[in-house]
């Protein structure tokens, strides 16, 4: 006689509100996520233990939204970031104002206390809040709040879709603690779809602005950072061709033409010979910028002839100067306007070509900043450009040699330069270098930081070597804050509170096990190579105190 047993059946393994927040974010297809868990974000954290997420932790939260942001433009696609409730949220804020002035998409998920302690009443939660998400209106492009676990993944996509819409920006979607973690019975998440929302140009405003392009006789083209993040460089390329009209980028849309075009006016927007072109323009076409403050050197700049403005943040459309205003992706504009523009006659007689009068502006520009006794701040610029490889992406903090590099630096790239200009917040530079290495681990990254910007960053440096990062970080060690050392002595003839105590960089460095030089200026370029070469993160340090070029705003 023989018997038989039947195996129990395994019991389902139990899931939470976090792993909805999870697999939410999977289904539309996210596969990396930047962050720092905090007490009430725990459901979602031990959620991803279950998922096929990766996974990069930052040490401070603001970094961990400078990584995200870059991550996004890198990507153009959606950053995913996972935070804490009040002090780990709130430390985000910065960095989410960097992602909105730079059109980055970062979905930025955080706790809240228990359900039963919102509402703003002072129930004393731990992290409690009147109303954590006030802190983030004014900031992100939207806010989202899911109460039930049945709201979570509904929630995710709307974020996800505001995101992701154009103008691409952050998201803010908050959860309570004990909806992340209660279990749920919400069956797992497979698919979720959201449709991004375009933003098409009108045609009989394409066909205006065709008009005027057509018949303009000193057609000239401002480009920004909308080109470079909706990914219209070959729009804009074949545009100005058609045209042969000059092109100048924004420092927020550099790499935007190539710069060594015969139509590129490069980036020298704070120079009056630059601003002097621009208004000499009988039809000006700005895409993909407001002419806001460093667009606009310092809102010096006074068009004389036609403003045509191609810009997909409504706020910024026709926001400083009249303008035909078209509120659209730069892409579908440029690329409508290439089908559309006619071909041009020819400039009248005695008129130079516009390549000569590219050619004539450089050359001008050059004059100007030869003038002035810069040749260490040149050499440093060059060397860095040397040794970076073609194509690698670099990523500027708030320094002196980053406000070089907005004007000087040729990216030999397309979206392959990122800094902080849009807000202008200290720290960017190297946790942004980290989201693009997450971005992709195959090539290597520059991170370019004053000491004083360093300081933000340091810890940072246990991230690089937990992960084995591709990042190189350059920190230029002037003693302080040195354009704001600088601002003050030419304002005030004296600088108050720039000065600073700082570590042994390179010492520190290595007590992380990040292999660290110091360098010269003579040195920057072999030093610098080498590091990018090696393997994983490194840091080289430059003892230097730069300056920077005359401004010409002041006299306008």
């Amino acid at each position: 006689m023989s018997t038989s047993t039947t195996e129990p059946a395994p019991e389902p393994a139990k899931r939470t509100g976090g792993d909805l927040v999870v697999e939410s974010l999977t289904a539309l297809g996210a596969n990396t996520v930047f962050g720092l868990p905090g007490q009430h974000a725990l459901g979602v954290f031990d959620a991803l233990r279950r998922s096929a997420l990766r996974y990069v932790g930052l040490r401070v939260e603001n970094n961990a939204g400078f990584a995200a942001d870059a991550y996004a433009r890198a990507t153009h696609g959606v950053a995913p970031l996972l935070v804490s409730t009040g002090p780990g949220a709130l430390m985000t804020l910065a960095a989410l104002q960097e992602a909105a002035a730079g059109s980055a998409a970062v979905l930025a998920v955080g706790s809240q206390v228990p359900l039963a302690g919102m509402g703003g009443g002072r129930h004393g939660y731990l992290h409690e809040l009147t109303d954590q998400s006030a802190s983030f209106r004014g900031v992100v492009k939207s806010v989202h709040t899911a109460r039930t676990a049945s709201q979570i993944p509904s929630a995710v996509a709307a974020a996800w879709e505001s995101a992701l819409s154009t103008p691409h920006g952050p998201v803010w979607l908050e959860i309570p603690q004990d909806v992340l973690l209660a279990e749920v019975e919400v069956p797992p998440v497979s698919e979720l779809h959201v449709t991004a929302r375009e933003l098409l140009p009108r045609p009989e405003l394409i066909a205006a602005a065709a008009s005027r392009l057509t018949e303009a006789r000193r057609p000239v083209i401002l480009a920004g950072g909308g080109v470079v993040r909706a990914g219209a460089e070959a729009e804009l390329l074949a545009l100005a061709e058609r045209l042969r009209a000059p092109v100048a980028t924004t420092f927020g849309g550099k790499g935007a033409f190539p710069w060594e075009h015969p139509l590129s006016l490069q980036s020298w927007l704070e120079d009056r010979h630059t601003t002097a072109f621009l208004e000499d323009a009988d039809t000006l076409l700005v895409v993909g910028s407001g002419l806001g403050e460093l667009s606009s050197n310092y809102h010096t700049f006074r068009p004389r002839g036609r403003v045509i403005q191609i810009e997909a943040d409504l706020g910024k459309l026709e926001s400083n100067h009249a303008a035909l205003g078209l509120h659209a992706d730069a892409r579908a504009a440029l690329a409508a306007l290439v089908k559309e523009v006619g071909e041009r006659e020819p400039a009248g007689a005695g008129a130079p070509a516009p390549e000569a009068a590219v050619s004539d502006l450089l050359a001008r520009v050059r004059d100007r900043i030869a003038g002035q006794q810069l040749d260490l701040e040149q050499q440093l610029l060059a060397s860095v450009r040397e040794a970076l490889p073609d194509g690698a992406v670099s990523c500027w903090d708030m320094t002196i040699l980053s406000y070089w590099a907005w004007s000087a630096f040729d990216p030999r790239g397309t979206n392959a330069l990122h800094s902080a200009q849009g807000a202008g917040g200290l720290g960017y530079g190297f946790p942004a270098a980290l989201g693009v290495a997450a971005a992709d681990p195959a090539r290597p990254v520059l991170a370019v930081s004053g000491d004083g910007g360093a300081m933000y960053s340091l810890a940072e440096l246990a991230t690089a070597r937990q992960y084995d990062a591709p990042v190189t970080w350059l920190i230029v060690d002037d003693g302080g804050y040195g354009i704001l050392r600088e601002y003050m002595t030419d304002t005030f003839g004296a600088a108050t509170a720039t000065e600073l105590t700082r570590p042994d960089f390179v010492a520190l460095a290595e007590s992380f096990g990040v292999p660290a030089v110091r360098t010269t200026p003579e040195h920057l370029r072999t030093d610098l190579a080498a590091a990018l070469a090696a393997p994983g993160p490194s840091v080289v340090v430059l003892p230097a105190r730069l300056r920077m070029f005359a401004p010409t705003h002041l006299d306008a």
